[in-house]
Parts: structure tokens; sequence; C-alpha cells
């Protein structure tokens, strides 16, 4: 199948808890903390949660301004 024939899936609007423990390079039971201390949005589906992706990049790059302005 060539590549103009295959479906392109969407880029995913949200990050997991996995995900942002390897974005941060933190465990994943400190990413859970972070998730649930509100400093982003997140979604509930069940027992699964999903981190907003432009939520957890606004926040990460205001962690940066802060620590550039230290």
């Amino acid at each position: 199948m060539s590549t103009s024939q295959e479906k392109k899936l969407p880029s995913n609007r949200t990050y997991t808890v996995d995900d942002i423990a390897a974005i941060l390079g933190i465990a994943k039971s400190t990413a859970y903390r972070l998730v649930n201390s509100g400093e982003f949005k997140t979604i509930r589906i069940g027992y699964a949660i999903r981190i907003s992706r432009k939520s957890f990049e606004d926040w990460l790059a205001m962690e940066d301004l802060e620590d550039k302005t230290e």
C-alpha cells in the first residue's frame, strides 16, 4: 500500500501519565502526584487519566521561564 492511500492518524491531543513521567524523567508515582496537583488540565475516562497536551506544554514553558528568571 502506498503512503498516499494510508490513513493518517490524528496527532494525539493528550498525554498519559507514563508520557509525562518519560518527558520529565521522573518516577510514575511522582507524575501521578503532579497530575493530581491541578497544575494542568486532565481528563478522566474511567480509571484512565489523560493530560491536555497544550495545557501541559504551556505549564512546562512557564516552568522554563521561571527557571530563567531566578
